[in-house]
């Protein structure tokens, strides 16, 4: 296992990761952890821009439209 030193962390970045560590239960350490293996793993994976555009608005619900019934006949192609 490797280990490294980060110096020179502002202390408001500090005071915000221990924040974000205490609201997922764990140490600075172990969310220090989750957040570098998880953006490593973005970039292990290249996603499609549909599937970026689904996970950015995917919270957000999805839209009813109201589409009118088609009517009429269809009409055939003049290729001539």
């Amino acid at each position: 296992m490797a280990a490294i030193t980060v110096r020179n962390l502002d202390d408001d970045v500090k005071h915000r990761l221990r924040v974000r560590a205490a609201k997922h239960g764990r140490s600075m350490e172990a969310e220090v952890r989750a957040i570098l293996v998880e953006v490593v793993a973005e970039d292990v994976v290249p996603k499609n821009i549909l599937e970026r555009l689904h996970e950015r608005f995917a919270e957000l619900g999805g839209v009813e439209l109201d589409i009118p019934p088609r009517t009429g006949t269809h009409r055939a192609v003049d290729f001539g």
